[in-house]
């Protein structure tokens, strides 16, 4: 099974009935496999707090909602995570790619690789990096703290664990 099969195997496992999701070269396969899935809705947004808004809509209406996004989206949504999914206790599992870090040839990514993980920590929600295929559980185990908690979690692919797979 390649990583992104794996990825969205992991994602039904954890329950997600409803992403958002912008593009990201890293995470065309996922979005494209969502997209055909048939018991998971999506919806592309424009920005990143947009889906933080819909998510947050669509925890209210019941469903398990993912936003997945680059981890440079990450400070256009901290507004509408404080706002919205802080204030009013709801999960949302934000699955990041982790631009910016291992392997970055675009100099403008590597300043939010830096800060995205340490925006998570001063925002106080957990964050998790998946290096390599066998860390996947990591995301049903984020989905269940996220609803736990009654807050965001925000899961890091590193670029590492596409490499690892030939993608």
């Amino acid at each position: 099974m390649n990583v992104d099969d794996a990825i969205v195997e992991a994602l039904e496992e954890a329950g997600i009935t409803f992403a958002c999701w912008l593009p990201c070269s890293l995470l065309d396969g996922i979005i494209r496999r969502l997209e055909e899935h048939p018991e998971i809705r999506t919806v592309r947004v424009s920005r990143e707090e947009e889906g933080v808004g819909i998510c947050a809509g669509a925890a209210l209406a019941g469903e398990k909602p993912a936003l997945i996004m680059q981890n440079s989206g990450l400070g256009n949504s901290v507004n509408a995570l404080c706002s919205l999914t802080l204030t009013y206790r709801l999960p949302l599992l934000m699955l990041m790619s982790h631009r910016g870090y291992l392997f970055e040839d675009i100099p403008a990514q590597v300043g939010m690789g830096k800060a995205a993980p340490k925006i998570l920590e001063n925002l106080n929600l957990h964050a998790f990096t998946i290096e390599r295929p066998e860390e996947l559980d990591v995301i049903p185990g984020a989905w269940k703290l996220a609803e736990t908690a009654g807050e965001p979690v925000g899961v890091f692919l590193s670029p590492r664990l596409w490499r690892q797979t030939g993608r």
